[in-house]
């Protein structure tokens, strides 16, 4: 069997082709998930960390298994430690609180049905409680990019796990945004469904009636696979529900807040900049922007932990914190017992229910067939100063997350461009609770330029050489409006050559043993790429180029041929660096 180097961001449709090909094995790749895990291990990513001995059972599975017929066949993913894995114990952060449970949660059941390799339990803010990742007993979770910011919470491990490649996704929990936040700070995508699309028999609860589980994925396609295998009902759980994913189509409108939004932290100024970048950006897709007012959102958002909602976390907890006393992580402990507060009776939740039925009424009515786009994050902190004010830093980081589950929202956190180097960014887009495909088109076009539901009026189209951003050709670029997007890389299977024309050009060239390519990726109006192409000489041409994450673009491609005369620069990573 030829081999190849195991990539070190680990993608589904990347590994599935590898596998296919008999290039690799779901053995080789767990075995280097293991030696990773050992070398991140300063990153306090693990609760129980990947082994052998845990994956071994499910990699034996694989032989009774057709991979033609399982979607997730030998794919590696990683649990939350407060989401059952059969046989493994669940601390949800909390070794006193640990119990080793007999069947996994149904999540976890249908993703190891489908093929996937459950690899170990992830690092939490205890008992899912926190929006930083640093209220954990088994250490604070760097974030996956700059060790010295936090990685974002609860589901820190879960998000960090996948952004390391430790992982091709992971399972979190959000019940305030735990799902979305770590996805923005290690620059990935947070998918939220709806309440009850995906049952959450088997996690320990956090409030019980709002909690979710949720996916971290390289890529919006691989998030919505693991929709797919997880998705529908759950007869046995109480809180699941049919909610049917429909095709991804494009809103009537996008709604933005009137509302000056607030920035904090040390790169306040930065994510202001980045918002406005991203706004700019969402006003080029060719849908409607309207502005609202969006003070009631930030209203519910406050029923959460300034109201009786609280409460349902000690009606879940209480007996244990208050049987185990000092044991809990002293600000959870302190959050947590807020719940016993008498002030919030049984009036005080009805009045909490009744306003907040009202907030849900008006949220649903102004996204009729709209999606509300918002900073995922308005900044982030390093981990000494969430030390300092443990309190306050937390709050900030759910300013706009934290109205969601209580207004029975859906969400998906994607990636904008970066704030500065390994400092990304990015927004969440909302919708009623039945509008999933909403979100889901909007995002797609948003991360793609493309709408796989509808006649799109713009595609993307990937550059390598001199039409990137500096160099002669840019000005073809501009003169046919197309608009620079983001960097972004090849699937490792390219090589570059440098083609002996005045000037210098650089030919892509589709290679089995190939590697990743730096490229820049444009928006291009369709009725722009015609006259485009033909401005493209020989050996060179328009074709299909294929992206780090598995997904497909329009891009500069070169004749096999050319290669024969030609430099292999293929070792620089791209044109830049020649």
């Amino acid at each position: 069997m030829q081999t190849i180097k195991i990539p070190q961001t680990l993608c589904i449709h990347e590994l599935k082709k590898n596998y296919q090909s008999n290039t690799l094995t779901p053995e080789a790749v767990c075995k280097e998930i293991i030696k990773r895990a050992e070398a991140d291990k300063e990153f306090n990513i693990w609760i129980t960390p990947p082994s052998m001995e845990l994956m071994q059972p499910y990699l034996d599975r694989l032989k009774q298994m057709d991979p033609e017929q399982t979607p997730l066949w030998g794919i590696p993913f990683a649990i939350k430690d407060n989401i059952d894995l059969a046989e493994v114990s669940t601390t949800a952060g909390c070794a006193e609180f640990a119990y080793t449970p007999t069947e996994h949660a149904t999540t976890v059941k249908r993703l190891i049905e489908a093929g996937a390799i459950p690899v170990g339990k992830t690092n939490l803010d205890q008992f899912a409680t926190g929006l930083v990742g640093t209220r954990s007993p088994f250490g604070e979770t760097n974030n996956a990019l700059n060790p010295e910011l936090i990685s974002g919470g609860s589901s820190s491990g879960s998000a960090v796990s996948v952004a390391r490649g430790l992982a091709a996704f992971s399972l979190g929990t959000d019940t305030a945004g735990s799902g979305r936040v770590p996805a923005a700070l290690n620059r990935l995508v947070g998918f939220k469904p709806s309440l009850g699309a995906w049952p959450v028999k088997g996690v320990v609860p956090a409030c019980a009636s709002i909690d979710c589980v949720t996916v971290f994925a390289n890529s919006f396609k691989e998030a919505l696979l693991v929709d797919e295998v997880v998705r529908g009902i759950d007869e046995e759980d109480p809180w699941s529900r049919q909610i049917k994913r429909r095709p991804n189509a494009l809103p009537e409108k996008i709604l933005l807040l009137k509302e000056e939004h607030e920035f904090f932290g040390p790169y306040a100024a930065e994510y202001r900049q980045a918002w406005g970048a991203a706004i700019d950006r969402i006003k080029r897709l060719s849908i409607p922007v309207e502005y609202i007012d969006g003070k009631f959102l930030s209203d519910a958002a406050a029923t959460l932990y300034d109201g009786p909602w609280v409460a349902e976390r000690w009606a879940d907890l209480g007996s244990f914190i208050t049987s185990n006393k000092e044991i809990a992580f002293p600000v959870t402990e302190k959050v947590l017992r807020n719940g016993a507060n008498p002030k919030y009776d049984a009036a005080s939740v009805f009045k909490a229910i009744h306003k907040l039925q009202a907030y849900k009424q008006k949220a649903h009515q102004q996204l009729t067939n709209a999606v509300l786009v918002m900073p995922t994050s308005g900044g982030t902190w390093t981990r000494d100063q969430v030390r300092e004010n443990p309190i306050e830093t937390n709050s900030k980081m759910g300013l706009y997350t934290n109205h969601c589950n209580l207004l029975d929202l859906c969400a998906i956190a994607v990636p904008s461009d970066d704030v500065a180097e390994n400092l990304p960014f990015g927004i969440t887009m909302f919708s009623g609770n039945e509008n999933e495909h909403l979100i889901s088109g909007l995002a797609e076009l948003f991360l793609h330029g493309v709408n796989s539901s509808s006649n799109t009026t713009t595609a993307l189209v990937a550059v390598c050489g001199l039409h990137m951003r500096g160099f002669p050709l840019e000005k073809q670029m501009i003169e046919h409006q197309a608009v620079f997007v983001r960097e972004t890389k090849t699937a490792a299977k390219y090589k570059m050559i440098k083609l002996a024309t005045v000037p210098a050009k650089p030919g892509l060239i589709r290679n089995h043993a190939g590697t990743s390519i730096e490229l820049e990726l444009w928006e291009m109006p369709l009725s722009e790429i015609g006259s485009f192409a033909s401005l493209i000489p020989s050996p060179l041409g328009l074709g299909k180029v294929e992206l780090e994450d598995g997904s497909e673009v329009l891009g500069f491609v070169c004749e096999a041929i050319a290669a024969e005369d030609s430099e292999d620069i293929s070792y620089t990573g791209g044109w830049r660096y020649l």
